[in-house]
């Protein structure tokens, strides 16, 4: 697994132990006001993780390959895709059951009051 991958995913549980480590020195009685202990903190915590994913980026050469033109990662798919109607499916509907329903030109040549114009 790629280091950046692994970066990016750290980010969010590095967040909460974050949250969590300045709560329980506030409940403790260790700080007085986490908010002003947290925000701080987390743009630190921040700051430290975007320069890690650089590093990380820096040390592979680039950002790693991902789907191109709409195409799923590799593996995205264990299984083969069934296609278009796979077995036991209810059947595409068909032009008759659309609910849109045309207009006759007529209709379109009368004006506000019902009149043709």
């Amino acid at each position: 697994m790629s280091h950046y991958i692994m970066i990016r995913r750290l980010r969010g549980p590095a967040i909460l132990l974050l949250i969590g480590g300045v709560w329980l020195l506030h409940a403790i009685g260790v700080i007085n006001h986490p908010w002003g202990w947290f925000w701080p903190l987390l743009l630190i915590l921040i700051g430290v993780l975007m320069l890690a994913e650089r590093a990380a980026l820096a040390a592979e050469g680039g950002y790693p390959p991902g789907p191109c033109c709409g195409q799923p990662y590799p593996g995205a798919y264990p299984g083969a895709y069934p296609g278009p109607n796979p077995a036991g499916a209810p059947p595409n509907p068909t032009a008759e059951s659309s609910a849109n329903v045309s207009a006759s030109s007529q209709e379109f040549e009368k004006n506000s009051q019902g009149e043709k114009s």
